[in-house]
């Protein structure tokens, strides 16, 4: 596959063909480990999960250009070009911002862009798309296609001046969020649990706040429980309900997901119907902990289901 001719220099006006040097050459020829280790500089790259997130940053090309780099995990030469476009963007230090579309998760982009494979990238600006590539580009090419992207911008009046993206451990915690994991460092269940609760009153749909809750349950729980004589409890009598919970509560904050989540279904299938919704809720507070989308949470929900009928 070869590169696209749809964003070529001689396609550029004259004033602007001369790329500026993003002095970024040798970082772009960088192995993945060395660019891991400089993970802590600022970044300007944006991973697109859904149209929304999409039309959003198609909006931003109204301040600067917006580069679309379209990858698969699949692909090894787009993970490169991924790799490489972002640390000439992050040089750029905001005149430039990045967003990655994975096409395995939002095909739905790659066909607005009339992309047929990857490694790709576009370049929109003022709302307008360019295309750049559609194939493996040498780096030092990738680097003048870039830096001509810059000065075209320039000369439209579209400076950038884009702050960086945060990272998640970045991110500022919403107040109420914030309140419940200062509670947690002073052992204040109850007062971390009254902040969760309190931040799903007001947005019955704040997920984190939710999964933050069933983990100050769990933790609180465990707080006082010895894992040696909960297991001893447990294997003394199949049938103590309360000892197997625990056991299970110990085993999920230990990382013991899958042994956790095995016990319950045992004892789920062996209780009487009177017990059945006692159990069957706690795993489905386990779940929430763990996360829904974990691949042993589906299969210990599939194996739920299938006890129940």
């Amino acid at each position: 596959m070869t590169a696209s001719s749809g964003f070529q220099p001689e396609n550029l006006p004259a004033s602007v063909r001369n790329a500026p040097d993003l002095s970024v050459t040798a970082q772009a020829n960088a192995q993945p480990g060395e660019q891991t280790a400089q993970a802590s500089e600022p970044s300007w790259r944006f991973d697109v999960t859904d149209v929304a997130q999409f039309q959003q940053l198609v909006q931003e090309s109204n301040r600067g250009a917006v580069i679309f780099a379209l990858w698969a995990p699949h692909s090894p030469a787009s993970v490169q070009m991924l790799e490489q476009v972002e640390a000439l963007v992050n040089s750029a230090g905001g005149n430039l911002l990045l967003a990655a579309v994975d096409i395995t998760k939002t095909p739905e982009i790659g066909q607005a862009f009339q992309i047929q494979g990857v490694p790709a990238a576009v370049a929109v600006l003022a709302g307008r798309p360019a295309p750049l590539f559609n194939g493996p580009v040498e780096p030092q090419a990738l680097t003048e296609v870039l830096g001509q992207v810059v000065q075209l911008a320039t000369q439209q009046g579209l400076a950038g001046g884009f702050e960086p993206v945060l990272s998640e451990q970045e991110k500022p915690l919403p107040p109420l969020h914030q309140k419940a994991l200062d509670a947690l460092d002073c052992g204040d269940y109850a007062g971390a649990e009254a902040a969760y609760t309190q931040a799903l009153n007001e947005n019955p749909g704040d997920t984190d706040a939710k999964i933050g809750l069933a983990q100050v349950h769990l933790l609180h729980r465990v707080s006082s429980l010895t894992l040696a004589d909960e297991r001893a409890r447990a294997a003394a009598d199949a049938t103590d309900i309360q000892a197997q919970l625990n056991v299970a509560d110990l085993d999920i904050a230990g990382g013991h997901i899958e042994d956790a989540f095995k016990r319950l279904i045992t004892l789920f299938k062996a209780v009487g119907p009177d017990d059945k919704t006692r159990v069957r809720e706690r795993l489905l507070e386990l779940f929430e902990v763990v996360g829904s989308a974990d691949p042993r949470v589906k299969k210990a929900r599939a194996a739920l289901m299938m006890a129940m009928f």
